[in-house]
């Protein structure tokens, strides 16, 4: 299990329009809603200083577990959603969802390529990727932030890496098919390249021609309409 992640916050009596006067004193607003134990709770307004709580949510995934301390009070939430400034890039609201730590939690955990594909420097191959993230089923503490998968078992054009082939924890239930493709091997050669870039050049030269013949065309009529007269 990843490293325990814990934000502070206070209770936000402030709503509606008024928000923005509190991001222009570097508050963020955000919202909880979801579980706490076993029971539905009612959506919980929060706010959290802009600065110190950025430094945490831009690093969180759909699937970290969050320890957030809301005067005295712990709930055990994930990131949702995170609003920001179209402009700036930063935080404009955050919406969390409590989760119960006895009840399994459905999501989606991306899936990051560690190391390099030998067929990358042997080969002078390319690895192609397949799907990004692995849905699984897991109790809301046992979620990975990201699935690691080592690369460097792409050896050749042959490789592939499959959902199958992950070794993962018995306390993740994987829901992605098996057959899925994670990440692959392809290899191009250097006449293909050589040949595109060929019919690029004679599709352009073309284009470049046809105006000149036309306009030929047109000269050679105007001189015999001339030489009727």
């Amino acid at each position: 299990m990843s490293e325990k992640i814990v934000l502070e916050a206070q209770k936000r009596t402030i709503k509606g329009k008024q928000v923005g006067s509190l991001r222009r004193q570097g508050i963020l607003p955000g919202i909880i809603y979801g579980r706490l134990g076993k029971e539905q709770i009612e959506p919980v307004m929060i706010q959290l200083d802009l600065h110190e709580a950025s430094k945490t949510i831009n690093k969180l995934t759909g699937s970290s577990l969050v320890e957030l301390v809301v005067e005295k009070k712990i709930y055990p939430v994930v990131l949702r959603e995170a609003q920001k400034d179209i402009i700036y890039g930063t935080l404009r609201h955050v919406d969390f969802m409590a989760v119960s730590l006895t009840e399994k939690l459905h999501t989606a955990v991306p899936i990051e390529l560690i190391g390099q594909a030998p067929a990358e420097i042997n080969m002078a191959a390319v690895v192609v990727t397949g799907i990004s993230e692995l849905e699984i089923l897991c109790l809301p503490q046992d979620m990975p932030e990201r699935i690691e998968v080592d690369a460097t078992v792409l050896v050749d054009t042959d490789s592939a890496i499959y959902v199958k082939d992950l070794d993962l924890p018995d306390t993740l239930e994987v829901l992605t098919d098996p057959d899925e493709l994670i990440a692959g091997v392809t290899y191009v050669t250097m006449e293909e390249e050589e040949e595109e870039e060929e019919d690029e050049l004679a599709e352009l030269l073309d284009e470049e021609a046809e105006p000149e013949v036309i306009e030929k065309g047109k000269k050679e009529d105007e001189f015999d309409a001339e030489s009727d007269e």
